[in-house]
């Protein structure tokens, strides 16, 4: 009824509220009312075609988006593109099963942006029918547990949390790899029992065929690997594929010379959310006990190569008091070619990481050569050759 304060403030809740314009758009173009969404647990998507985590997230949220579908959940996706032209953005919009803001809305995309302060995508804002903000990113919680996720209330994510940390406290080697019922990974042409790799300290590589990153990685990580092995050290690597193809997942055994696990997508995809791996190449460690030992194993091989066996925090700690002893040696100044300015020798604690070394392109953590005012860092090692140092003790 007109003049009904109780009616207006019905009125001024709900996505309404929230998403101003007068209509919406569907991936072919057509128009989509409110009423169409009205009364349903809302996601606002914020994503760019030209962004890869965008491009590698959207699929992880489709998924979830038809499972819930199929299951009659009332929920919704809004697309907000970060798009810079409407041919990209009808490219991805097409990519996607649900509506989004016209291209031309501008003031609309930017107020949704100052609202939910967005600095960053993929960006996924859940909303309460009623307009209220439910999650303030729940991207992260779709991409560790798919449809699970929902409602995305805390209570939700409470339980969802508790239930990793049981199936952390209980993890053994034989459990990670009997997602699909097998016992055995591959091994050449041979099919190798899980079981004889209980007791082996054993890392798990996501990585995939064609990814740069992971070619470059996959010759340093292979390089150690024999290293490891000629050591006779009890230790052995896993491919866990995120190849799209199967050609793909061939070549990447190929150029690898550990274990594989067969080709099959759900249990290398289940292994991905259960570590919550969101980029390749990752290496995940699991110890002699079946238990995580790190998730970053990329890092710290990047940073220790062989000497980063058997990931433990103890041998980390170690090599950091190594670094911190060797670092006494080193000049507190020095000039390097590949910048003008000359270079500080700075620790973790005075600014020194986590950073990628400006010479080698390579991971760095702790002591550093760094240049304040233009933020040019270098390992020690890497500035070892260096001329015009100063030397001094640190």
């Amino acid at each position: 009824m007109a003049g009904d304060p109780e009616v207006e403030a019905a009125e001024g809740r709900g996505i309404r509220s929230v998403l101003t314009m007068g209509s919406l758009v569907s991936a072919s173009g057509n128009e989509v009312h409110f009423a169409e969404i009205e009364g349903k647990i809302i996601g606002i998507y914020f994503a760019a075609n030209w962004y890869p985590k965008c491009e590698a997230f959207t699929p992880v949220l489709a998924a979830a988006y038809h499972h819930l579908k199929e299951r009659g959940v009332g929920f919704e996706v809004v697309l907000v593109s970060c798009d810079e032209d409407r041919p990209s953005f009808e490219r991805f919009h097409r990519t996607m099963p649900w509506p989004a803001v016209p291209f031309g809305d501008l003031q609309c995309k930017k107020s949704l942006s100052e609202r939910f302060q967005v600095e960053g995508i993929p960006r996924l804002v859940v909303l309460a029918p009623d307009g209220e903000v439910i999650h303030a990113d729940a991207a992260d919680l779709v991409h560790r547990y798919g449809e699970r996720a929902f409602p995305f209330t805390a209570s939700r994510v409470a339980e969802l949390e508790a239930d990793d940390e049981r199936k952390y406290a209980s993890q053994t080697l034989e459990k990670l790899f009997s997602i699909d019922g097998r016992g055995y990974v591959n091994g050449g042409k041979e099919q190798v029992p899980i079981s004889s790799l209980v007791g082996k300290t054993v890392g798990l590589y996501f990585s995939a065929h064609g990814c740069a990153p992971c070619i470059k990685f996959t010759a340093k990580l292979a390089a150690i690997y024999n290293n490891l092995k000629g050591k006779a050290e009890d230790f052995e690597i896993v491919y866990i594929p995120m190849d799209k193809e199967e050609d793909g997942y061939l070549q990447s055994c190929s150029d690898m010379p550990w274990l594989a696990l067969p080709y099959d997508g759900a249990p290398s995809r289940e292994l991905a959310r259960y570590f919550n791996v969101q980029e390749i190449p990752t290496l995940v460690v699991v110890g002699p006990d079946g238990k995580t030992v790190t998730r970053d194993g990329r890092n710290l091989v990047n940073l220790y190569f062989d000497m980063a066996f058997p990931f433990t925090e103890e041998q980390i700690r170690l090599l950091q008091e190594m670094e911190d002893e060797d670092a006494k040696g080193y000049p507190q100044s020095l000039r390097h070619s590949g910048h003008r300015h000359e270079l500080s020798i700075v620790s973790e604690k005075s600014g020194g990481g986590p950073y990628i070394c400006c010479e080698c392109d390579e991971q760095g953590l702790g002591w550093a050569y760094q240049c304040i005012a233009c933020g040019y860092e270098i390992h020690l090692r890497c500035g070892r050759n260096a001329e015009g140092g100063s030397a001094g003790t640190g």
